[in-house]
């Protein structure tokens, strides 16, 4: 039986193609730059593990949702419901809620107002609803949390803490998580292609300033 291939999504095929390997390099950057925990204070590493708190348990849900709204592709649609069934079903809020509170990093108002600028930052651009943007974040997004999974445990252990649950689950989950929002991509713009001029990374630039000021923000500038 031969499986025959659409014009427009072998653009699309070629195009994600190109946008993989930027979103990888982007990733790799933000990786190799993270401070050895050792070399940091309690607080610092404290603040770093709150202020990923204070980000992810309550948006991640919903910036998942936006995405899924976003998307006019049948084929995509149900990779990010498979996303959204395991984050409810297995209650992955409350497993990181569990990892902060073991490493004594439970967030407080100073580490939700660090964050808070670039997190309504990203929450706007996903809230404008455009397919392809949204899923290239969240792609990007994915696959930096899958990278980051062993230095968060790293953060926490050196905090004393063995609640490794959600860095666990989270870094052998996101690594299929990843590759599916990938092929969500392809067929979200086959059916739904960016408009010209619009840049697909977009999105990528604002989570990854966010994702720097969870990690860079020093507990001195926070109590200044």
């Amino acid at each position: 039986m031969t499986t025959l291939v659409s014009y427009p999504q072998l653009q699309s095929e070629s195009l994600v193609a190109c946008i993989q390997p930027k979103i990888e390099s982007m990733i790799n950057e933000l990786v190799t730059s993270l401070p050895d925990p050792q070399k940091l204070t309690n607080k610092e590493r404290r603040g770093i593990i709150a202020r990923y708190t204070s980000v992810l348990e309550g948006n991640f849900i919903y910036w998942m949702t936006a995405t899924y709204l976003a998307v006019q592709s049948e084929e995509a649609r149900p990779i990010l419901l498979d996303n959204l069934h395991e984050e409810v079903r297995d209650a992955h809020p409350a497993m990181l809620r569990r990892f902060a509170i073991a490493a004594g990093a439970l967030p407080t108002d100073t580490d939700a107002l660090a964050v808070h600028e670039d997190l309504t930052n990203v929450r706007l651009f996903l809230g404008r609803l455009s397919g392809v943007q949204s899923v290239v974040t969240m792609a990007f997004f994915e696959g930096f949390i899958q990278r980051f999974m062993a230095y968060l445990a790293d953060l926490a252990a050196a905090q004393g803490s063995a609640e490794m649950e959600y860095t666990d689950v989270h870094g052998v989950c996101d690594i299929a998580h990843t590759q599916g929002l990938f092929t969500a991509l392809v067929a979200e713009m086959t059916v739904n292609p960016l408009s010209v001029g619009a840049d697909p990374l977009e999105g990528v630039y604002l989570l990854r300033t966010l994702i720097q000021t969870i990690i860079f923000q020093r507990i001195s500038i926070l109590t200044a």
